[in-house]
């Protein structure tokens, strides 16, 4: 072979690895992505997949979705508590309309509240009638058009 032509092959050759390695990073970012959500599924004989914000904390908890001007229909925030409780949930500094549901530690939605953006105090509280776990939030009108009911079950797929 001529070393006119090995130059050339050589060339051809450095490129397509480096066409391999951007599409290799490509791939490899995009699988991350896919596995670095949390979501949650709800099971009402169909399967319903949420991804989630995780409110773990207090902080997190006391700050919620406030101020958010959008949440995409299939997105939602769970709030983990520690212990069974009442708790209740307000919608101050709420900019748009959501479902609450409260769920028991067996992963069952036991109650759903439609709730609508607070401005002016004092604002509704949202309670359960019984001691829940964990709360869904999702837009407002979601668990009507998926045809989520109480009794219906929670599969929880958490990151850490």
């Amino acid at each position: 072979m001529k070393k006119g032509k090995i130059k050339i092959v050589l060339k051809k050759f450095r490129i397509m690895r480096k066409i391999f390695l951007i599409l290799f990073l490509m791939i490899l970012v995009g699988c991350s992505n896919q596995i670095s959500e949390s979501f949650v599924v709800v099971d009402n004989g169909e399967k319903i997949e949420i991804i989630v914000e995780v409110a773990d904390t207090l902080e997190k908890r006391q700050k919620g979705l406030m101020n958010r001007k959008f949440l995409k229909d299939n997105e939602g925030m769970l709030f983990i508590f520690e212990n069974n409780g009442y708790y209740g949930f307000w919608m101050k500094n709420m900019l748009i309309p959501l479902d609450i549901m409260f769920i028991s530690e067996n992963l069952e939605i036991k109650e759903i509240k439609h709730a609508e953006p607070c401005f002016n105090e004092p604002c509704k509280m949202y309670k359960p009638s019984e001691a829940i776990k964990y709360v869904l939030e999702v837009n407002r009108g979601f668990t009507v058009r998926n045809n989520v009911d109480i009794g219906d079950g929670i599969e929880l797929n958490l990151l850490n």
